[in-house]
């Protein structure tokens, strides 16, 4: 069974860092290109960041560049999003996919 199991949501302070971890099973994860998305509340889903199978290229959405960072452990199955400097519009909830396969997300809540 496929599984991408996103963790690590919260709710943060604007200024503050969270760490989110994808943990993938069921499949070969190391072949796939992933990326994380996220929805806000009564918008569609906007692409964050994506990277490469082998984790040596990756792409960031303008909103985020500079303060995302994506990565990801192969040996570990895992995929990670690093966020910092985080602003009230980063809140929503955030998906870990396989352009395939999709977690079911974690909330991210950005408000003093």
């Amino acid at each position: 069974e496929v599984q991408l199991v996103e963790s690590g949501g919260g709710l943060v302070q604007p200024g503050g860092s969270l760490s989110l971890s994808c943990a993938a099973s069921g499949f070969r994860f190391s072949i796939y290109e992933m990326r994380w998305g996220r929805q806000a509340p009564g918008k569609g889903l906007e692409w964050v960041a994506t990277i490469s199978s082998r984790g040596d290229k990756s792409w960031h959405a303008e909103p985020v560049k500079g303060r995302f960072t994506i990565s990801r452990d192969n040996a570990k199955n895992t995929m990670y999003l690093q966020m910092r400097s985080l602003k009230p519009e980063d809140t929503a909830i955030y998906y870990c996919d396989s352009y395939t396969y999709r977690g079911q997300g974690t909330q991210v809540t950005v408000s003093s």
